[in-house]
């Protein structure tokens, strides 16, 4: 099985439940349909809002954040919050430029850094803590990643983990491809370890929500 988990009647209507975003958002969103590009979407960019709020993050880690449709909702939280700083991630000098653009657009980008690198690598030379982590990188990179993770995520602090159904491939017991493995891997390694309480979300392709319970030390 290997393709949108969620049935279109369900999507729909929990994309429905979000309130309207501004225009800007709504052209991502548009331009995502369009090319194809992989957004979080209207429903768990609400959600992973709703969380940062709930936290009052002020300090935000983004692992892979595209063209910044993620970041424009963890940027709202924390501006919302009283300000911080939300660390905008790519590889890609494309989409950080784009990203930099639709922020702008937003009013969002005082709160947004940018970097453009390999995502664990510009987190191992952040000076942490995070209040929250999100994570949206090649799925290969999902289990070496969690241990830097967990040394910049704060106490009480929480890590949202995107694509732990992928697509359904993890169900498929002859799937061992290296991603596959990676997000089976990561699951296993975060839902045993105590210093997590964990749970995955069955929104888009499932988001993991962890909560780190108390410090690895």
């Amino acid at each position: 099985m290997v393709g949108e988990l969620l049935a279109p009647q369900l999507r729909e209507y929990l994309d429905g439940l979000v309130p309207e975003r501004p225009a800007e958002m709504q052209a991502m969103e548009a331009y995502a349909r369009q090319a194809r590009f992989p957004i979080i979407g209207p429903a768990a960019g609400q959600f992973c809002y709703l969380l940062a709020r709930m936290i009052g993050a002020r300090r935000i880690f983004e692992m892979g954040s595209g063209y910044g449709y993620s970041t424009a909702w963890f940027a709202r939280a924390v501006k919302e919050n009283g300000g911080g700083t939300v660390f905008h991630v790519v590889w890609d000098e494309e989409l950080s430029a784009r990203a930099r653009k639709h922020l702008q657009a937003l009013r969002l980008d005082g709160v947004i850094e940018y970097r453009v690198g390999e995502a664990v690598s510009e987190l191992r030379e952040t000076e942490g803590p995070f209040d929250l982590i999100f994570n949206d990188i090649d799925k290969h990179g999902y289990p070496a990643s969690l241990p830097v993770i967990a040394g910049k995520l704060r106490p009480g602090g929480i890590l949202i983990v995107d694509n732990m159904f992928w697509q359904g491939r993890i169900f498929d017991r002859d799937d061992r491809s290296e991603t596959t493995e990676g997000v089976r891997q990561l699951t296993r390694m975060i839902t045993t370890e105590p210093t997590w309480i964990s749970s995955i979300v069955p929104i888009r392709d499932g988001l993991l929500v962890a909560y780190r319970a108390k410090d690895n030390g």
